[in-house]
């Protein structure tokens, strides 16, 4: 049986119900059944990834809209906002993303740095990229709800997906994983090539059709910005299996973050 044959009967063998309940069970907090855990499962729900993050994004606008109708300024619109993800993932995108940051930041090497990972403490680098990140993402929706509620809420949205976009593409086949066990060995390679090149495009067109509800011109500014934390997303990866060997469930939490976090600051640029 060759490669497309094999990838033909996974997802013959694993329905898109399947894969849905896959990526929300995974990805979210939210109370989904998980029917399958297997690779045909891991492809079809890593595939649906992006629309965990549709509804994701969507609860971080709904939750930064309710301070505005109230009459709170900007800023607390949008630290609700961001609240949101992280409270729908259990923070555990965030936790990948200090816990990546230590693993890389501690010059040792790759076993050694893979423990590190594994610990359930933050050191300094953790910290340090924690605060930083969660600052320039609130300062990011801060600004676009100071310019409309509308431009936030697509904003947050739009990132929100781009991040989970970016943990499909991180799946692609000829990514490793760091390890025989846990979420990063469980879908690492199971989308395929050819999979991941119609689902870049396909939800980026997406991000741009949400952009054009504000206009003509932020139609071409969201599909940048999406565009831009996917390569953010891409040279972390990059890095991360040079210097780990492969990817891991904190590694894919910081790919999330890092997508999300490039994405709402390309919108606040002045272009």
């Amino acid at each position: 049986m060759t490669s497309m044959d094999g990838e033909r009967a996974d997802a013959a063998r694993a329905p898109v119900a399947d894969g849905i309940r896959f990526a929300f069970g995974t990805l979210t907090v939210l109370p989904v059944r998980l029917t399958r855990w297997d690779r045909g499962a891991a492809r079809s729900g890593m595939l649906a990834a992006p629309a965990a993050g549709l509804v994701v994004g969507a609860g971080a606008a709904g939750a930064g809209a309710l301070p505005l109708l109230a009459g709170a300024p900007p800023l607390l619109a949008a630290v609700a906002a961001v609240a949101v993800p992280a409270v729908l993932t259990r923070a555990l995108h965030l936790d990948g993303l200090a816990d990546t940051a230590d693993g890389l930041g501690s010059g040792r090497p790759a076993e050694d740095a893979l423990g590190i990972m594994k610990r359930s403490d933050i050191g300094p680098f953790g910290v340090v990229t924690l605060v930083l990140v969660l600052l320039g993402q609130i300062a990011a929706v801060a600004g676009l709800y100071a310019e409309s509620a509308a431009r936030g809420a697509v904003a947050v949205v739009v990132a929100a997906v781009t991040a989970r976009l970016a943990l499909t593409l991180a799946c692609r086949t000829g990514v490793p994983p760091a390890r025989p066990d846990g979420l990063g060995a469980a879908v690492a390679g199971t989308v395929s090539v050819r999979s991941a090149a119609v689902a870049a495009p396909l939800v980026t067109a997406v991000c741009a059709a949400a952009g054009a509800l504000l206009g003509p011109a932020d139609a071409v500014r969201h599909a940048l910005a999406a565009v831009a934390g996917l390569i953010a997303a891409q040279l972390l990866l990059r890095h991360c299996v040079r210097r780990f060997g492969g990817v891991t469930g904190d590694v894919f939490g910081a790919l999330a973050e890092t997508a999300a976090t490039v994405a709402l600051v390309v919108l606040t640029l002045g272009w």
